[in-house]
Order: C-alpha cells, then structure tokens, then sequence
C-alpha cells in the first residue's frame, strides 16, 4: 500500500484520503475544501462532528491566504514554521477550508509541517489538506506507517510511508483572537519557547477551537495509571528515567523528556497488544515538553483535571 507522491496528490485532487506522514504523527488528509472528502474523514475516524480539524499548508504565504495573522502569529510563524505548532486564527478564505472543517467556526486552525515529504505533497497539491491524526477517535495517535495503515488504511486511497515519527505528540496549538493569545493544546513547541517570544499566554477557554480536548483521548483498550511507582498484577509499567527498567517499557530510560514523547503513543500500543489488564506509566516531570506528555497521559487515563 506504499504509495508514491504524485499517486497521493492525484487521490487528494480526485477526493480521495491519504495516509500522510508529518513530524508529529501520522495524520488521515483530505482537501481542506471538499466537504464530502473532509466527511469521509469523520466517518472513517468516528470523529465527532464539533471537533475541528487542522488546515497543514506549505508554506506561511499559503497560511495568509487563508487565516488572518496579526503581528504577534506572523512572530510565532517565523520562529516555529515549519514545525509542529498550529495557530488558530480568523478564517480569512471559508472556501479553501469549508464549513464541516472548521465545525462551523469562523476560526480555522493552520499549521505549515515540519515533515519534508508532507509539505512536497501539500505543495504539489496546491491547497490546504486536513490531517487528523489516522487513528479511530480517541485510539492513541498513530506514529509509524504501520500503525497509521492498521488503524485507518481501510478508509484511504494512497498511504504515504514516511518513516517513524521523530516528535511522537501531537502540535501545540495557540488561539490567537480577539487580541488574546491562549495556549489550546501543549505540544513540542513549549509554553516557555511561546512566552519568550510573543510575551505571557493565557490557558484554557475556546478548547473547542482546538482538536484533541475530549476527556477520553489517546486511549489504548487497556485502562491507563499515571504517576504509578510499580505496576499492579497483570498491569505493564512504562517507567520513565534511570532504574526504569528494560527500555521496552520505559518511555526513557535516560529521562530525556524529548524521547519520551516520541515513545509515548509507540509504548501505549505495544503495551495494549500484550493485553496487560492496565497500563501504568511512571511520573514524568510537567515542565517543557512534559507538559505535553501529561496531557495526553491524563486524557488516556480520562482524567483531566
């Protein structure tokens, strides 16, 4: 099911969904202005229909033309593009990104990738293309080309093979409205790296603007445990840090945050296909990157508080 560049972009021009490889994770991309393309995808993740999705262009000219950047996003974009951080922004164009796609706001999240063969697609395409994540709604994000085909290689005309994921979470995602600047979603791009350029950001309200906020998110089969020093009978450990264990079920077995998060949704679905009756997963510092691990982990454990 390998397929080739120009086979992807001639599926996304004829409507069709491609498996696409991004530095974040694998994502399920369609064309941004399709509506029956973009609800094949809802269809095909089981994805609620008030969640939007996020518009991946090639470069910050394509993002112009189809979100409004006042002067602190086109700082944001200079310093983080390409790269794995969403802006969400007004709407500027509500054709190139329709309706269904942006669940009827008058917002529209966009991100430029930092995946050299995502953007050569998108490029070769001419337009925006959504990509969720190519898992089924609220399965842990697909990371490899293997996983990404097992979860949703069902549904897509053309699966590009890009290599294993070097991020492993999802994008930050930052709200820009309203002269407003709110963190929706941490990410690898870190509260600390935002606030040293555009200044002090806001947390929380507008989550729905942002994928990736339901309760239950990321989850294996598996119930998960977060911050568990040891694990329970029938229950895998992933540890996290030196004295962590064998590196099959550590995060990091060195503690390095960026690791960890590369690990993370790979050592879910290796855990779950164990059939453990938990997963628990050690403690993992909540500063930089650590933020983003946690919230994925909590939401996992449907916990989030």
């Amino acid at each position: 099911m390998r397929g080739s560049d120009p086979a992807a972009v001639a599926a996304l021009k004829a409507g069709g969904l491609v498996i696409l490889p991004t530095e974040t994770v694998y994502g399920l991309a369609a064309d941004a202005g399709n509506p029956r393309a973009v609800a094949a995808i809802f269809e095909a993740k089981g994805r609620p229909r008030f969640n939007p999705l996020i518009a991946h262009v090639a470069d910050a000219v394509e993002a112009g033309r189809i979100a409004v950047f006042d002067d602190r996003a086109r700082a944001l974009a200079a310093a983080f593009w390409p790269g794995p951080l969403t802006i969400v922004a007004p709407v500027r164009d509500r054709e190139r990104v329709c309706d269904l796609a942006r669940a009827g706001l008058d917002s529209v999240a966009v991100r430029v990738p930092g995946h050299d063969r995502a953007r050569a697609v998108i490029a070769a395409f001419g337009g925006p293309v959504v990509a969720p994540s190519a898992n089924r709604s609220g399965r842990p994000s697909p990371t490899t080309y293997a996983d990404a085909v097992e979860e949703t290689g069902f549904a897509t005309a053309e699966a590009v093979d890009g290599g294993d994921c070097i991020v492993g979470v999802e994008s930050t995602v930052v709200s820009m409205l309203d002269g407003r600047v709110t963190l929706l979603r941490p990410g690898a791009v870190t509260r600390a790296e935002i606030e040293a350029l555009i200044g002090p950001i806001d947390t929380g309200g507008d989550g729905h603007r942002s994928p990736g906020r339901l309760a239950l998110h990321y989850a294996p089969d598996a119930p998960v445990r977060i911050e568990a020093m040891q694990a329970r009978d029938g229950e895998i450990l992933l540890g996290f840090g030196p004295g962590s264990g064998e590196a099959r079920w550590s995060l990091s077995p060195s503690g390095d945050l960026r690791e960890a998060a590369a690990n993370l949704f790979r050592r879910l679905r290796e855990a779950d296909r164990e059939r453990p009756t938990g997963i628990a997963v050690a403690p993992v510092p909540d500063q930089g990157l650590g933020e983003a691990i946690n919230d994925r982990l909590r939401r996992a454990a449907g916990f989030v508080g």
